[in-house]
């Protein structure tokens, strides 16, 4: 599955599953942007990446501004729009439902889902404009299927971005852009390492191959998506979730 001459921008490149993804990506032989809100994280992940032209950026996909100012720098230093663009980004802030703060929900969907939307309006509308036909995969989650106990903003944030990617798919198929969603399951990073054990070991027991994810398990989807091999396949939604919500 070779990418070479690809440029491909992860969004949440500095850790977990971006960070998997800028890797598994490069060692195809993409050229990477690697971004995140924290720049530190983004040069992290840079360092372990084969020695290609790389970039890192700083950026806020909550901000339409810090979006602009992120492909400005992609265009002054590749001079074209990626191929491909993953959109990792995500946060939560969890809670139950009759506790969470307004600030808390607003956050998690503009990062999730909003952030989603302006990356993925702004590295398409390049595609298009310079005959690029490319693939974006949006990183959901299978609680966005499922529901989830306290994550009513996360939960409604991923069921968002499914159908936000099978709408994107729709528009964007005659310019010959594909868009797909995975579904992660519960992965081992360290978002997940704050729940409680006693928590996930009743998640696990729920998950019929009996163990959490690794990050390279998402990462290799997004390459399948990236490449040519999935040319045929768009608003699709892969769960990777070791059978968790089936």
């Amino acid at each position: 599955m070779g990418l070479s001459g690809k440029l491909a921008l992860v969004t949440g490149g500095g850790r977990g599953i971006g960070r998997a993804v800028c890797q598994i990506l490069s060692r195809e032989n993409a050229q990477v942007i690697v971004t995140d809100l924290n720049l530190d994280n983004c040069n992290q992940t840079l360092q372990s990446l084969s020695q290609l032209s790389h970039l890192a950026v700083q950026s806020d996909v909550s901000s339409s501004n810090s979006v602009k100012l992120c492909f400005e720098q992609i265009l002054d230093k590749y001079k074209r729009a990626p191929d491909i663009i993953v959109n990792s980004a995500g946060i939560t802030k969890d809670g139950f439902l009759l506790r969470m703060k307004e600030q808390d929900f607003d956050q998690v969907i503009d990062v999730n889902l909003k952030g989603t939307f302006l990356v993925t309006q702004t590295g398409a509308g390049l595609m298009k404009d310079q005959g690029i036909q490319g693939s974006i995969v949006n990183i959901a989650s299978i609680v966005g299927k499922t529901g989830n106990i306290g994550q009513a903003n996360y939960t409604a944030s991923k069921a968002g971005v499914i159908g936000f990617t099978k709408t994107a798919a729709k528009e964007l198929g005659k310019f010959g852009i594909r868009v797909n969603a995975v579904l992660p399951g519960f992965i081992q990073t360290a978002m997940t390492d704050a729940v409680p054990d006693k928590v996930k070991e009743k998640i696990v027991a729920e998950i019929p191959l009996g163990h959490l994810g690794q990050p390279e398990d998402i990462a290799y989807t997004c390459l399948f998506l990236a490449s040519s091999r999935s040319k045929y396949i768009t608003g699709a939604s892969i769960e990777v979730a070791g059978g968790l919500g089936v």
